[in-house]
């Protein structure tokens, strides 16, 4: 090989090539976005065929309650994103005790505490219109109610999980990597994606009555 060819290949532009698994993440929340679309379109066809249901459904709903839960798992895709923030500079954890110190854990943990209050929320206000009788197979508006609400409650459920994984992690490796950053970059994705379906479920549900 020539020193000009020698050269000429040092100097070539390097190939960056997209993340494999934030790639594959993307792909696969793209059919979580047609499965909400499905159950928005079950929320809707329901809702035109018994509007009266609605009617009397929707004075049972306590609506600063449920702004509160909203507020709440909002705010957890803030603390969330700074948890990206600090596994993208490799700050696994805290270098003290103010937040602005905080390391990756310390912001998930946050995260995930705000996710299970969200939770318990729903729990709570499930109790509630159980109490008023009503359930997934009372009618209609209960069968709609509890779909939606429901499958996005497992999907939060699951993030939550997916927080614990990735904080497990991060305590059980030595040195906190770019392999370990870009797995909370992924959670972050989803959890993201569970709180802008959660916005459009709040205002569907709660909002446009």
């Amino acid at each position: 090989m020539t020193s000009t060819s020698l050269s000429s290949s040092l100097s070539a532009p390097t190939i960056n090539r997209p993340n494999v698994v934030a790639v594959g993440t993307i792909v696969w929340l793209g059919s979580e976005v047609m499965f909400f679309a499905g159950l928005f379109a079950i929320y809707f066809t329901l809702r035109s065929t018994s509007p009266q249901l609605w009617e009397s459904g929707t004075e049972l709903f306590n609506i600063p309650f449920a702004t509160f839960n909203t507020i709440v798992l909002v705010l957890s895709s803030v603390t969330c994103q700074f948890g990206v923030f600090a596994a993208e500079r490799l700050q696994a954890k805290r270098t003290g005790w103010s937040p602005v110190k905080w390391g990756m854990i310390e912001w998930f943990f946050l995260t995930y505490a705000m996710g299970a209050v969200f939770v318990v929320g729903q729990i709570y206000e499930y109790s509630i219109l159980v109490s008023e009788y009503v359930t997934l197979n009372s009618d209609a508006f209960g069968s709609a109610f509890y779909l939606t609400t429901g499958f996005h409650g497992l999907h939060v459920t699951a993030g939550l999980i997916a927080f614990l994984l990735v904080i497990g992690r991060a305590y059980a490796v030595k040195i906190f990597t770019h392999r370990d950053a870009t797995s909370a970059i992924v959670v972050s994705y989803y959890w993201h994606f569970v709180d802008v379906v959660w916005i459009g479920l709040f205002l569907v549900i709660y909002v446009l009555q």
